[in-house]
């Protein structure tokens, strides 16, 4: 966020805009799922620290489908020959649901710490993808805008 970088044309051969970081879509939804890594991190928190409260009911955040114009829809794959498999996407919006469980202790919490920590492993592992392809994705435009140092 108020991150700029200029724009060369190679007719005039001088610079000529100034354009946002953040109007780049690809940095936008890195960005953005980081942002949601960070969200779901808390919620996986939540769930361990309430591991021993009685009657709790262990939640986890889905992801949100969204298209280019930030609205959710379902993104349907072009089956360009008839032997290809079909593929079908069923996610749910980015809301927070109740995790799925098979057993509930006789206080009535649900939370199990074994999946709670996979959950938090994998969601880490996850977060350092995408910040890593945000950072090489912003040096990658620092090259191309001519920018040395870092």
């Amino acid at each position: 966020m108020g991150k700029f970088c200029r724009v060369a044309t190679a007719q005039r051969g001088g610079w000529t805009a100034t354009m946002s970081i953040s109007n780049i879509p690809l940095v936008s939804q890195l960005r953005e799922r980081m942002h949601w890594h960070q969200s779901r991190q808390k919620v996986l928190a939540e769930n361990v620290a309430n591991a021993n409260t009685p009657g709790f009911q262990p939640k986890d955040l889905v992801p949100a489908r969204s298209n280019a114009a930030g609205t959710a829809s379902s993104v349907a794959v072009a089956q360009t020959n008839p032997g290809h498999i079909t593929a079908q996407s069923s996610l749910p919006t980015g809301t927070l649901s109740p995790a799925r469980r098979y057993e509930t202790s006789p206080s009535g919490n649900a939370v199990h710490l074994e999946d709670e920590m996979m959950k938090v492993a994998e969601n880490h592992s996850e977060y350092q993808l995408a910040a890593s392809l945000y950072q090489k994705s912003l040096g990658l435009l620092r090259i191309a805008a001519g920018v040395r140092g870092g």
